[in-house]
């Protein structure tokens, strides 16, 4: 039997933490240390089958730039199904949990995407951002053009011109 527990990453005990890292590590081959640490701080969704953990999705506070405000933004960062366990529900049921974080805390939700699980988002009604993308760094603001095309938010009450500039809040590692 599968269950999806949700928990702040303060809520998260060693073991777990260790087995969510392990098994990112094992669903991305290009996973770092700044990737993960993008995924800490905020709320996580984990799929377990009985004392296996199988999946792990989390949501962090990000502030992302648009039409002239600072947008309080769910970020949605480290999805990923345990490869033996995809297309069984568990992306959907992570992903169900968080957006209902998102839906209850934010502004907008947003994620950086692959082409392949572009489908699997746009289906849950994140929306493809059309427009530039740029990061707000420690020079300035400065265009992160290979990230065009990849960006998708779930728009809420803020009014959002899809087609407009996007900027995201600097951090290490990849910026989206």
């Amino acid at each position: 039997m599968t269950e999806v527990r949700i928990a702040h990453t303060a809520e998260l005990d060693t073991a777990t933490r260790e087995a969510a890292r392990a098994l990112l590590d094992e669903v991305f081959e290009d996973m770092t240390d700044h990737d993960w640490e993008h995924a800490l701080g905020g709320v996580h969704a984990l799929v377990w089958e009985e004392a296996e953990l199988i999946g792990h999705a989390s949501v962090i506070q990000r502030r992302l730039l648009h039409g002239g405000r600072a947008l309080r933004t769910g970020y949605v960062e480290g999805v990923g199904v345990r490869a033996d366990r995809r297309k069984r529900g568990h992306g959907a049921a992570m992903m169900e949990a968080l957006e209902r974080v998102v839906r209850g805390a934010y502004d907008l939700g947003a994620l950086g995407t692959s082409d392949e699980a572009a489908k699997f988002y746009a289906a849950r009604g994140w929306r493809l951002w059309r427009g530039p993308t740029s990061a707000l760094t420690p020079v300035g603001i400065a265009r992160t053009a290979a990230e065009d095309g990849c960006i998708h938010v779930l728009p809420l009450a803020v009014p959002l011109d899809l087609s407009g500039e996007l900027t995201c809040d600097w951090r290490d590692g990849d910026l989206w």
